[in-house]
């Protein structure tokens, strides 16, 4: 396994390669707010995508690098994730087309970059649309911001809400909450699949 340091504006970010097989793209995925890259849907979908043949880099912010559980501000947080995409689109994934993805926190992250970063697809998982009892604080902008292939893994009861469905965009609802912790081979499967179907017509171009 590599692990690489990656400086960023606001303080250095690790991130750590999982290879795939064949190496069809790669797949940047970000952590939560408080959590860090071992949460098991990230692991979870780290399997499903070196299944596909992506490899994934996952990514910790550079407040948690620092041991900080608060997380930084959006600004900081979107600038040090596109520093580390750029870095690592020549250190690891050169040629490579570049998926952006996350959990909670690091999923809103992937979306407000996923068009600057030049993302040919965003993996959201437990996206968080409103923080718990407060559905008027809506982050759902965020989602519908993003026109490229996006898929949202939400667990049915969420405190954090219900994300829309939308062109491109594919919600698969699993048991569980926030967490979602209670059915962990069926989001590697739902990950594998849709990794698939989206980089089809890529790997016809080549």
């Amino acid at each position: 396994m590599n692990r690489a340091e990656i400086d960023t504006p606001h303080g250095p970010a690790f991130a750590e390669l999982h290879c795939a097989a064949e190496g069809r793209a790669g797949l940047l995925l970000g952590h939560g707010a408080g959590g860090g890259i071992n949460a098991p849907d990230l692991v979870a979908a780290t399997h499903g995508a070196t299944a596909a043949g992506v490899h994934v880099a996952l990514v910790e912010q550079p407040y948690r690098v620092a041991g900080r559980r608060a997380p930084a501000p959006a600004a900081q947080l979107d600038a040090a994730w596109l520093a580390v995409s750029h870095r690592l689109s020549t250190l690891w994934f050169e040629g490579l087309p570049l998926l952006f993805g996350g959990r909670s926190s690091g999923a809103r992250v992937a979306c407000r970059t996923a068009e600057e970063g030049e993302a040919v697809g965003v993996v959201c998982l437990a996206f968080p649309v409103h923080p718990p009892g407060k559905p008027d604080k809506t982050r759902q902008p965020e989602l519908d911001a993003v026109h490229v292939p996006t898929l949202v893994v939400q667990g049915e009861s969420d405190p954090f809400g219900q994300p829309r469905g939308a062109h491109l965009r594919e919600i698969v609802r699993m048991p569980g909450d926030h967490s979602l912790k209670k059915d962990i081979p069926g989001i590697s499967r739902v990950v594998e699949e849709w990794l698939h179907r989206i980089l089809r017509p890529l790997d016809q171009l080549d």
